[in-house]
């Protein structure tokens, strides 16, 4: 009997977010979590609370703007060394959507694993902005490269991280950040005290500068306050700059 072939599997986006826009003018591409190493099926990214939470939240946010938001379902759960497959996903992803939506401007919105994709993936031509929460990156004592950085030139970046995060270093992504300040002065990141890798204590916070970063970099909205200090801030100021308690609920449209 002759063995059956494995079946190939293909990256894909989802399906948008909400109701889809009748012109797109900005995309989101929601980039999940996943492993160091695992070539089994990932979970569904909008399966997580926040995800869901963070997808909807950008997609009502920016209706009126022609956003247009997709989850990006990977191939595989894990990143699996110099494969990069969460990366490379991430590139067809945006290519997907030059294809399907012509020039518009791009957000890799990442979480966990999916922060080091975005990151990572940061340089294609379409992404003009990059939001990594919570990230997953390699310790940068180890023998291997650091990460790269100038990929992220040109466009802005915020990072956020929970201080007591159990599952990935807040301390390696203000690293990675430092270095990023030094190629590209469009880069942030908020830490958002006391929370853990869920961000559940300050999920409504994390949920609206999640929001007020992407309607600024995609469709020119005037950032708050505490985002615009943030990029003005030298190091280490704008890249530790604390997540008020109660962010959002008098922000400036």
């Amino acid at each position: 009997m002759a063995q059956q072939a494995t079946p190939v599997r293909r990256v894909r986006l989802g399906k948008v977010v909400g109701p889809e826009p009748t012109a797109v003018s900005g995309v989101v591409l929601l980039l999940p979590g996943g492993d160091e190493t695992s070539y089994r099926r990932p979970a569904p990214l909008l399966a997580t609370s926040l995800a869901r939470a963070l997808g909807r939240r950008l997609a009502r946010a920016g209706r009126g703007d022609g956003l247009a938001v997709h989850a990006v379902h990977y191939r595989y759960r894990g990143w699996n060394g110099d494969e990069a497959a969460l990366m490379r996903d991430a590139l067809w992803a945006a290519d997907e959507v030059v294809r399907l939506y012509g020039d518009v401007p791009v957000c890799l919105v990442g979480l966990d694993m999916g922060g080091r994709a975005a990151l990572r993936a940061g340089g294609h031509e379409a992404v003009n902005s990059v939001l990594a929460i919570a990230p997953w990156l390699p310790d940068e004592d180890g023998a291997g490269s650091p990460e790269p950085v100038k990929q992220l030139a040109g466009r802005r970046v915020m990072i956020v991280h929970g201080t007591n995060d159990e599952r990935t270093d807040p301390e390696l992504s203000f690293r990675l950040a430092a270095r990023a300040k030094k190629a590209n002065r469009e880069v942030c990141r908020f830490e958002v005290h006391s929370d853990r890798h869920r961000l559940h204590q300050h999920r409504d916070e994390v949920l609206a500068l999640a929001e007020d970063f992407v309607m600024g970099a995609l469709f020119g909205a005037v950032f708050s306050r505490p985002v615009v200090d943030a990029f003005a801030a030298p190091p280490p100021l704008g890249l530790r700059m604390p997540l008020a308690s109660g962010f959002g609920k008098s922000l400036r449209r």
